[in-house]
């Protein structure tokens, strides 16, 4: 059952505007564009509200609620990214640039006849429980309107996380989200701080533009190459996780391609991991040992201090820096709507499958996740359950009483037997292949 929140203030009665029932989806990207579909297909009435003036979120580059740069390209293959029921076009490549994947989101769109439900140029400044248990969506302008349940789908990478390092630094800082050019880059001497796929991306960049470039980093990770024997890495690890290889000789599969492919980290200048294959994120690059070994990109280990114009490392080595580029992720940040509303425990909420609330029935999160693959067919997977448990509770349906239950007493594991390294950046973390499957049957089950 829907737990209210009597202590929250309602809006005054003068300003609220009935929705009839509607569900609110906050955020037309990757992930409310889902909802978006998935709700209309099921016959959930939605209105979709978006801050920009177009659709995309962090794949419209040059908007503000972008953090991409101009040289992006998917991390993961087009087939593992793509929506389960509109594949990205033949002629696309296999890791298409941004500009690609803003033509397939609009595609998708047009498609599925989403537009005429978004609400473009229309933020959000506060959602709350209403005592008569709505939720009360206030917008920038004043306007308030009630819903009958909300689906949070505005992503997560957007509220920089930036370290903080005794002393000062008197050269430009900024943050990879800002980051959209090489310019800011050209002739100075560069630090990367942070080993995660953009880090490493601008790096690469960095090698190619920049005067000299170091790159800081906490740990040794290991690296995949983008291709092997012509076919994206992440649908031969696909194959073997269909072919059910077990967790050990992944590994060691893996780990020789990686030797064949780029050498041991090590051999190339490159810190040795501290942890196992599959335990971080994985970082699909295959360009950065060809810069380390090439001298174009100089490794160094954590940041001891800053030091005006010279940054100060943990070995003790010492270097003059013009530029920092901080590739150090994001927070989790919901401003618009309290953490306890959210069932947040420690530095996230706490939802079954990163999507269910406990105990309320009309507050979802669409995209809280960090899959070791593509997102997007994950995320159409969540908004089909969305889609599937609504219209079930509507009807009265027993599988739907009994995800109800099942979601108030169960804890989901992600990790399909993964010890993640602890560390901000796992928090979202999947096993996208094991967290699929686990979506699908409880589609089949609700449906």
């Amino acid at each position: 059952m829907t737990k209210l929140n009597s202590q929250l203030t309602e809006a005054p009665v003068s300003n609220e505007v009935s929705t009839c029932g509607k569900f609110c989806v906050v955020g037309a990207g990757t992930s409310g564009l889902a909802v978006a579909k998935n709700f209309l297909q099921a016959g959930v009435p939605f209105d979709c509200l978006e801050r920009e003036d177009a659709l995309g979120g962090n794949w419209c580059y040059g908007k503000p609620a972008s953090s991409i740069y101009r040289s992006t390209h998917l991390i993961s293959s087009k087939r593992l990214t793509e929506y389960t029921d509109f594949p990205m076009p033949e002629h696309f490549p296999e890791y298409p640039s941004h500009d690609l994947v803003f033509e397939y989101l609009t595609s998708y769109a047009d498609h599925f006849g989403l537009h005429q439900h978004i609400q473009y140029g229309t933020p959000v400044a506060r959602i709350s429980r209403a005592n008569s248990g709505n939720w009360l969506v206030e917008l920038e302008n004043g306007e308030v309107r009630a819903y009958r349940g909300v689906v949070i789908a505005n992503g997560h990478n957007w509220d920089p996380r930036l370290p903080k390092f005794p002393g000062q630094f008197d050269g430009t800082a900024l943050h990879s989200s800002e980051y959209k050019t090489p310019d800011v880059l050209a002739g100075k001497r560069v630090l990367v701080v942070g080993a995660g796929n953009s880090g490493c991306d601008i790096a690469v960049e960095s090698a190619t533009n920049a005067r000299k470039t170091f790159h800081s980093m906490r740990r040794g990770y290991h690296y995949l190459p983008k291709f092997y024997r012509g076919y994206p890495m992440d649908t031969v690890g696909e194959f073997m996780l269909r072919m059910r290889v077990p967790l050990w000789l992944r590994r060691v599969l893996a780990r020789r391609v990686m030797n064949i492919m780029l050498g041991a980290p090590e051999q190339i200048g490159l810190p040795k991991p501290d942890h196992q294959l599959f335990e971080t994120h994985p970082i699909i690059n295959s360009q950065l040992a060809y810069h380390v070994g090439h001298g174009d990109i100089s490794i160094k280990p954590d940041i001891q201090e800053l030091c005006g114009d010279d940054v100060l490392f943990t070995d003790g080595s010492r270097e003059q820096v013009d530029v920092i580029v901080y590739a150090t992720g994001f927070k989790i940040t919901f401003p618009f709507i309290d953490r306890a509303e959210l069932n947040w425990k420690g530095n996230r909420p706490d939802l079954y499958l990163n999507v269910f609330h406990p105990s309320h029935d009309d507050l979802f999160v669409a995209g809280l996740i960090q899959p070791d693959s593509g997102q997007w067919g994950l995320v159409d997977c969540q908004a089909k359950l969305i889609a599937a448990y609504v219209t079930g509770l509507d009807a009265g349906r027993e599988s739907a009483h009994w995800f109800q239950h099942h979601k108030q007493t169960r804890r989901a594991k992600l990790n399909r037997g993964i010890d993640y390294v602890r560390s901000p950046r796992h928090l979202l973390e999947v096993e996208h292949f094991s967290y699929r499957k686990e979506l699908e049957r409880l589609i089949k089950r609700l449906s």
